[in-house]
């Protein structure tokens, strides 16, 4: 059912985008450590993913709590459901992290900005960001550097504890 969701959330944005959750697979990088998954009457309706990882910020080691594989039914677009994303951040606390970190496209910089204005939630720009492929290929190279936009939210310390720097190493593939 996870797959199926995640085909029909991201295909629409590339067929790229759904192509590793062909077959049974229900994650696209990293697998998660945590899943929240939101269900109505028509099956899954929203996911998100969590990870525990070191990442480097210029160099300086951070634990954090990697969020992906954030996806909501198109049907539902537009109702809020985003919000709900505030329930998680008692299991991201008991998670021992400080912060809670993911990238997103640029389209939906609105979006998230939105979100942001009623929780911890910090949106950067104008950082790289190194992660591992995920599959091994001899066509291509083991890692990938994009210009993505960084989520940060805070759980345990400020943002003014977030180090400065502009290039980021996931330390591993996206979640």
């Amino acid at each position: 059912e996870l797959t199926e969701f995640f085909r029909k959330t991201y295909g629409p944005t590339g067929v790229f985008n759904a192509q590793p959750f062909e077959g049974s697979r229900s994650w696209a990088g990293a697998r998660p450590e945590l899943r929240a998954i939101a269900y109505d009457s028509n099956g899954v309706a929203a996911h998100m993913g969590c990870l525990r990882r070191f990442i480097k910020v210029d160099g300086v080691d951070l634990l954090v709590a990697e969020l992906g594989l954030y996806g909501v039914r198109p049907d539902l677009e537009g109702l809020g459901i985003a919000h709900s994303i505030r329930f998680m951040i008692p299991t991201l606390q008991e998670l021992g992290v400080p912060f809670a970190f993911g990238t997103v496209r640029h389209a939906l910089q609105k979006h998230i900005e939105r979100f942001g204005r009623h929780s911890q939630l910090t949106v950067l720009s104008g950082i790289r960001v190194r992660s591992t492929l995920p599959d091994a290929r001899l066509d291509k190279p083991p890692t990938r550097i994009e210009d993505a936009l960084v989520i940060v939210l805070t759980l345990a310390r400020s943002m003014s504890d977030w180090p400065t720097g502009n290039f980021i190493d996931r330390n591993g593939p996206e979640l």
